[in-house]
């Protein structure tokens, strides 16, 4: 059982990943490229729960580690640090911040799989990249719940995946096993379970301070289990360098 959850990166996804994982109980151990002194107002919010520490620590402290930095700094992970453990991958492919990545321009390999070759002694399971951050902490429920939403997860170790869908039972989401690595395209930007179906209709006319200040306010839609296995059953794969963010 997870008690205390390690995050290399701590933006949008892992502070909302931070803030469920304290209210569930577990302890967090808080990294990311610029030195803990800055995660201080985070580590101050989150509580006696929450500690700040290099990458390397923080790899080394969790029972399970979330690696959620850009796509662009994947080799950026500390590979020896992160052997034998499961790695939650929420990174997602985007071009226009990313650069050209020629595989995943062609379709030909996941961003996944691409964690997986840097991490080659690790278990990275795909979970947490299909959801904005801010529906990923307000739509939380505890099991059970008849508005609880379900999260898609891909791996190709069987157990990384059971650790991972228990994490998701802890924070608040079910959790829709879509296959291997080379299957977690169905969760990537462009395809249907990506970001819209969590979120309602935006209206139409809005400006942008509206549509931002909406995006913040809205509360979520609960896309349940079933949903989640249609959708992803649906997708069709593209190129993921042809595939644009939706909104979140």
């Amino acid at each position: 059982m997870t008690k205390t959850l390690g995050l290399i990166g701590a933006g949008n996804i892992g502070g909302a990943v931070a803030r469920l994982a304290v209210a569930a109980g577990l302890d967090v151990v808080l990294s990311n490229s610029r030195g803990p002194e800055t995660l201080a107002d985070l580590v101050a919010e989150l509580g006696p729960q929450a500690r700040a520490a290099t990458p390397v620590e923080a790899a080394r402290a969790g029972d399970l580690v979330v690696a959620t930095v850009p796509l662009n700094s994947y080799a950026q992970l500390p590979a020896t640090a992160l052997a034998g453990r499961t790695v939650i991958d929420t990174m997602n492919y985007y071009p226009e911040r990313d650069g050209r990545i020629a595989g995943l321009d062609t379709g030909g390999q996941t961003s996944s799989a691409l964690v997986q070759r840097h991490l080659a002694d690790s278990q990275v399971v795909k979970a947490f990249n299909n959801i904005d951050f801010v529906r990923l902490f307000s739509s939380a429920r505890p099991s059970g719940a008849a508005d609880r939403s379900a999260l898609p997860v891909a791996g190709d170790d069987v157990a990384a995946k059971t650790q991972v869908t228990e994490l998701l039972d802890v924070l608040g989401y079910d959790a829709v096993d879509i296959g291997t690595l080379a299957d977690s395209w169905r969760s990537e930007p462009g395809t249907l379970v990506y970001v819209q179906p969590y979120l309602p209709t935006r209206p139409e006319g809005l400006t942008d301070e509206e549509t931002g200040r909406w995006f913040f306010e809205v509360p979520g839609v609960p896309v349940p289990a079933g949903k989640v296995r249609e959708l992803t059953a649906d997708a069709i794969r593209r190129s993921a360098g042809d595939a644009r963010a939706t909104l979140g």
